[in-house]
């Protein structure tokens, strides 16, 4: 299993938010590019990085700073937030980043999603965010009528080889992730990658995780305030 140390990108600083509200921001490192030196250097095999940003304007505003990370390190790094056209898949990617999480488009646009695998098969990711079990987009603040594991489904017969799934209501809260809808999208599309996002408090819950069999699990808040060392990424994720 890969661990993922999150990265969120708020005006161009390292952030955490608590359940997605962009009202309740922590600054945890003003320099991102540092941060993902020193993941790196602790042991990282790859880095989850989010345009906050540009998940609400669609705009790529980070750009710059994902270029400097990109530079700066030599492990891969995924990238989402605000993607909304193959003019912004093709300058991540030429940019050199591994793979593009699309996210509100996905759900908004499934056609996107179906024309960015045909060009650039597993290098595209979808992200599915969910609240109550159903698919919330544009940096969460709207929330569709779409069931998260119809939306899985669809992404799979898309073509669509990785799933980043997120459970809002976790989200920053450290209160331990979702196993439940972790293994009913698992089960559901057992042919996908499947990356668990929020609410990661500590190694336990980075090992039960590891137990469902899922393919990477995202870890931010509980790695930036200790609860969970990059020891405990480097021996789980092995």
């Amino acid at each position: 299993m890969i661990i993922y140390p999150a990265i969120d990108l708020k005006e161009g600083r390292c952030v955490r938010l608590y359940q997605g509200d962009f009202a309740q921001e922590t600054v945890v490192n003003p320099d991102p590019v540092k941060q993902a030196i020193a993941f790196e250097n602790a042991g990282a095999k790859a880095l989850h990085i989010v345009d906050l940003d540009g998940a609400l304007s669609g705009d790529l505003t980070n750009l710059k700073v994902i270029q400097a990370i990109l530079a700066a390190i030599t492990i891969p790094i995924q990238v989402g937030g605000g993607i909304r056209s193959m003019a912004q898949v093709a300058r991540y990617l030429d940019a050199g980043v591994s793979r593009v999480i699309i996210g509100s488009k996905a759900v908004e646009d499934p056609a996107f999603v179906a024309e960015a695998v045909q060009q650039y098969g597993d290098q595209i990711a979808v992200g599915i965010d969910a609240k109550d079990g159903l698919v919330a987009t544009r940096g969460w603040l709207a929330v569709s009528d779409q069931d998260y594991l119809t939306v899985a489904d669809q992404m799979a017969q898309l073509g669509v080889k990785t799933i980043i799934f997120t459970d809002i209501a976790k989200d920053g809260t450290l209160m331990g992730p979702n196993l439940e809808q972790l293994q009913a999208i698992a089960a559901k599309v057992p042919d996908l990658q499947i990356i668990a996002s929020g609410g990661i408090s500590s190694r336990e819950d980075l090992e039960a995780v590891k137990a469902l069999g899922v393919y990477g699990v995202i870890s931010g808040k509980a790695l930036y305030n200790g609860n969970i060392t990059m020891t405990d990424v480097v021996e789980v994720g092995e």
